[in-house]
């Protein structure tokens, strides 16, 4: 082995130094100090990058470290479609704020851990440190402040709207709105999500005096092997008069009439609740007002000798990327000839009540509650109660687009969206 001695070596500027031939070992003694005042080159190291990523995508580059601020929104790391045994590449969260907004590696076609599955990192303060080892496993974090291996558990959101009731016939209460629940769970990758969604409720019809009843929606639901089952139940019909029928029970109640009360919101309870009571109906029989069916965001309003009850108001959500409002309650209907007015639908697609004529259905996909019908000296029949809708939003990343029953396919930001109207399937 040769040895150089470093102190006696004086180059001129511009010169270059090779210390030692291949093989060589190079010794610095102890108390000597290496200061790098130039460029250092073919050494193994990060440079880690001055500006803070704080966008929805980041293409990263091998040998780089990024600061990732999720503050705002999340963020989608794209690997290089190459790499080389030790490649190396770390990200920090900049703004502790990972758990609220994520952020997703894109493998980028190599494999991460051995798998295709792209990891989803949601920990506050979290450090990821990967080094590419070869085509088998491909990239490894060797520091990622994680036990469990990432990305077999993934975050899918859910909106299980049911069906809305009928509303009824002859000064008739309105339709109940479908019940309204939301979830978040985590789903194993490869999990079957089956999706059931429900019909609206029938209107009620007839005439005076054998008026038909309205019935109430068909429940809506998700479930799958490791899910917590969600059901949704249909919303309660609004009573008839004249051959009476009662006000449904159901996710949201139906619109009371003749002196009666609505029926029972949240039926069976669910926490948070998924509906509210209908509102019950006047009372004087030559001057009824009917009650309003219950919304998914507040009660259905009672009817006075004059005005019939409005549809309880729906509630929003921004499961698709902008605030939509859903689930209200059907308008209850009126008595023509003691000058009434008829109840108005709740927001979110409830059906308008009459006076005289048939009510209005509730709109289609939103449980909307039909509106009820109005009486003249013969029977106006009620709206149909609107069809329910199951909404499941994720992050595109992780969407695998295998699904039965046509759902509707779109995307915001980093999430793909599948609205289905009508029963399927998504596997995860």
């Amino acid at each position: 082995m040769s040895k150089i001695e470093v102190d006696q070596v004086d180059p001129q500027s511009g010169t270059t130094l090779t210390l030692g031939t291949s093989g060589d070992t190079i010794s610095i003694p102890a108390g000597v100090t290496l200061a790098n005042s130039g460029t250092a080159t073919g050494f193994a190291s990060i440079a880690w990058q001055s500006t803070i990523v704080t966008g929805t995508t980041l293409s990263a580059v091998a040998g780089n470290g990024y600061w990732i601020d999720t503050t705002s929104n999340a963020c989608t790391v794209t690997l290089p479609a190459s790499a080389s045994a030790g490649d190396q590449i770390i990200f920090v969260d900049y703004a502790r704020t990972w758990a609220t907004n994520s952020v997703t590696i894109d493998q980028n076609g190599l494999n991460y851990q051995g798998g295709t599955d792209n990891p989803v990192y949601d920990t506050d303060g979290q450090t990821v440190n990967i080094v590419y080892s070869g085509a088998t496993n491909g990239w490894i974090p060797i520091s990622d402040d994680e036990v469990a291996d990432e990305g077999t558990i993934l975050p899918l959101d859910f909106l299980v709207i049911a069906g809305g009731g009928g509303g009824g016939a002859a000064r008739g209460g309105g339709g109940g709105a479908g019940g309204y629940r939301a979830s978040s769970q985590t789903v194993s990758s490869g999990t079957t999500i089956t999706v059931t969604v429900g019909n609206g409720g029938s209107a009620g019809g007839g005439s005076v005096p054998n008026t038909t009843a309205a019935t109430s929606g068909s429940n809506s639901s998700i479930s799958g092997t490791g899910l917590t089952t969600i059901t949704s139940n249909g919303g309660g019909n609004g009573a008839g008069t004249n051959a009476y029928s009662a006000a449904g029970n159901g996710g949201s109640g139906g619109g009371g009439t003749d002196g009666n009360s609505g029926g029972s919101g949240n039926t069976p309870s669910t926490s948070p609740s998924q509906g509210n009571n209908g509102g019950s109906g006047d009372g004087d029989p030559t001057y009824v007002g009917a009650g309003g069916g219950g919304g998914a965001g507040a009660v259905g309003q009672d009817g006075t000798s004059s005005v019939a009850g409005d549809g309880g108001a729906g509630t929003a959500s921004s499961i698709t990327g902008s605030s939509v409002t859903r689930g209200g309650g059907g308008g209850g209907g009126a008595y023509l000839q003691g000058g009434g007015t008829a109840g108005s639908g709740g927001s979110g697609g409830g059906g308008n009540g009459s006076v005289p004529g048939a009510g209005t259905s509730g709109t289609a996909n939103t449980g909307g509650g039909g509106g009820g019908g109005g009486f003249d000296g013969s029977a106006g029949g009620g709206g149909n109660g609107g069809s329910g809708v199951v909404i499941i939003s994720m992050l595109t990343s992780v969407y695998t687009g295998t699904t039965t029953g046509s759902p509707t396919v779109t995307t915001s930001g980093n999430k793909t969206i599948l609205t289905f109207t009508g029963s399927g399937s998504y596997t995860h």
